[in-house]
């Protein structure tokens, strides 16, 4: 089953569970807010796709952020900041096994088409 991660004030997650439910894709969603992450969980997905892809720098949460949060070098740093502020997670993130996908562009819907 495929997990999608993300906010429920995000709008992008609720177009994507929306488009899911259309195409008849079985899917369940984890608030990351309200359901919180676990480190272990952020980790595999920084080593799936990257700190750039996973982290959120242009929403109004990065912004809000001192200096020295944003200066996050290592991994456990970053993963301490998204534990900490999940909202800086790029979203959606799709989970489909060992796949990770960040984002609802045109790639993830024919992964995730491909996937059923």
């Amino acid at each position: 089953m495929i997990v999608v991660n993300g906010l429920k004030s995000c709008d992008t997650c609720r177009k994507a569970r929306a488009w899911l439910t259309g195409e008849g894709i079985e899917h369940r969603f984890h608030d990351l807010r309200a359901d919180g992450v676990e480190a272990d969980q952020l980790r595999r997905w920084l080593e799936a796709v990257g700190a750039e892809r996973l982290v959120n720098k242009r929403g109004t949460t990065w912004r809000k952020l001192g200096e020295s949060e944003r200066a996050v070098a290592g991994e456990d740093e970053i993963v301490a900041l998204l534990v900490a502020h999940p909202a800086i997670v790029k979203r959606p993130v799709f989970e489909l096994g060992d796949t990770v996908l960040v984002g609802f562009d045109d790639a993830a819907r024919s992964a995730l088409t491909s996937a059923r």
